[in-house]
């Protein structure tokens, strides 16, 4: 028997999963964080104007918490191709399977996306209000890159995920103009 195909998200996954869901938990991947370190020129921006997206920026000494995606059998190989297209879309995010730790106890191994250091894209330690003054104004193919802050944060609350960067933003960009 084929071990279950799992996802971790961290960022639209948890609000926006695109793929069939059979099971899924509050999970802990060790070694990397949450962080807006990625530039969208697709869809959370432009080339012209680029928004922020999350990504996965490795940190030995942190960890991110998220949700643990377990695939229904039998949608492996579609769920991989709509994945690949959604988040390999620029080849700034890097595929990668790493051991997840399930708030049950359960260790799984989950496909999830990191961010290439070395692409262009790449905006690791952008302070807050430089963030913030983005976020603000971008809109991409998947609309502002405000909705996308504001979905994110919400739904990492509503499971009872605080993080204090993100909800720092959603009360900062509430205060800038938007170009929306």
């Amino acid at each position: 028997m084929d071990a279950p195909l799992w996802v971790f998200g961290y960022g639209s996954l948890i609000w926006n999963p695109e793929f069939p869901v059979a099971e899924q938990g509050i999970a802990r991947l060790d070694g990397w964080h949450r962080s807006f370190c990625m530039r969208s020129i697709h869809h959370r921006g432009t080339e012209t104007d680029p928004g922020l997206v999350l990504a996965l920026d490795t940190a030995p000494d942190s960890y991110c918490d998220g949700v643990a995606f377990r695939v229904v059998p039998g949608t492996e190989a579609e769920t991989m191709a709509a994945l690949r297209e959604r988040e390999l879309v620029s080849s700034a995010y890097l595929e990668i399977t790493a051991p997840v730790t399930l708030r049950d106890g359960r260790a799984v191994t989950a496909v999830t996306y990191v961010v290439d250091q070395a692409h262009v894209q790449y905006c690791g330690n952008l302070p807050l209000e430089d963030q913030a003054q983005i976020i603000a104004r971008a809109v991409g193919g998947r609309g502002p890159n405000t909705e996308y802050l504001r979905n994110t944060e919400s739904h990492l609350r509503e499971i009872g995920l605080r993080d204090p960067d993100l909800a720092w933003l959603v009360a900062r960009v509430e205060e800038l103009p938007s170009t929306l």
